[in-house]
């Protein structure tokens, strides 16, 4: 009997060994394989964490800087990316005033109809028309910029990790390639690009606009207004979910404390009386 239990105990414990051996050996498989793939982005660059001021609990956005990225947006990314989920009125009172908005959407020949006669029209825009778009259609925007088609930009702040901070240093990012590393015709290398190779061209320049504000135009703060405007059209609704959250909060801390007075005030009379018992 006592042979037979030895014999058990045996074979259990290389049981165990040989478990231990497998797992072992399939971790650092996987260590190896992580490791491996690493390795293949070391030449790419993550985003530093940027202090932006409109992230703030009780913050809101910069109307001047939502302007001036606006007029960087008109002027620069407009020839190539579209914002199709942003109205012409819905920047009233954001970045410009209704009549500034008639007048930039009237700029603009939209294709309408069909009128009566069954036929397509143009007619000028108006407010409750989206900003234009740079290309027809999807192969005219390929055909236009080497196959590669320029993504819209109406929740690019949302698509991409980290988003705002991801874009800044994108735009600010393009430099020459490291020794070694070779670039195909029509790329360009900006580090923070997975990969490394990007076919957009360097879009910012210094003095690439002129603000109406005079502020300086140098391509960090064309990349810091653009971001910002780009964010808001991602979250429009930023401002005024914060504005509701705060209210919520305060609401809801007047009921918590009129709770507790209601609380200790009916039941005063039963914690402060005394229950005496006669024979």
């Amino acid at each position: 009997m006592a042979l037979q239990l030895r014999t058990a105990f045996s074979n259990y414990n290389k049981g165990i060994a040989l478990a231990a051996a497998a797992t072992a050996s399939t971790t650092l498989a996987l260590f190896q394989y992580k490791s491996s793939n690493t390795k293949c982005d070391d030449d790419i660059l993550h985003s530093p964490s940027y202090p932006w001021e409109h992230l703030g609990l009780v913050s809101s956005y910069d109307c001047a800087a939502l302007r001036r990225g606006f007029q960087v947006y008109r002027q620069v990314c407009a020839t190539c990316h579209s914002i199709q989920r942003v109205h012409y009125r819905e920047l009233v009172g954001v970045t410009h005033t209704a009549a500034e908005l008639v007048a930039m959407a009237s700029e603009v020949d939209v294709m309408d109809g069909p009128n009566d006669e069954g036929e397509m029209f143009e007619r000028p825009g108006k407010l409750s028309d989206p900003l234009p778009k740079p290309y027809q259609n999807e192969e005219q925007g390929r055909l236009a910029n080497g196959g590669a088609l320029p993504p819209d930009l109406s929740l690019m702040v949302k698509a991409r990790h980290s988003g705002q901070d991801y874009l800044f240093s994108l735009l600010t990012g393009y430099c020459d390639p490291p020794a070694g590393k070779s670039m195909l015709p029509g790329l360009y290398y900006n580090p923070y690009f997975p990969g490394g190779a990007i076919a957009m061209p360097p879009p910012l320049n210094d003095d690439g606009v002129e603000y109406e504000d005079g502020t300086p135009a140098t391509i960090s703060q064309q990349a810091r207004d653009v971001v910002q405007f780009l964010n808001w059209c991602a979250e429009p609704e930023a401002d005024a979910r914060k504005k509701d959250a705060l209210t919520y909060m305060l609401v809801l801390g007047f009921t918590a404390v009129m709770t507790g007075y209601y609380k200790r005030f009916r039941w005063s009379t039963f914690k402060t009386r005394s229950i005496s018992y006669v024979k």
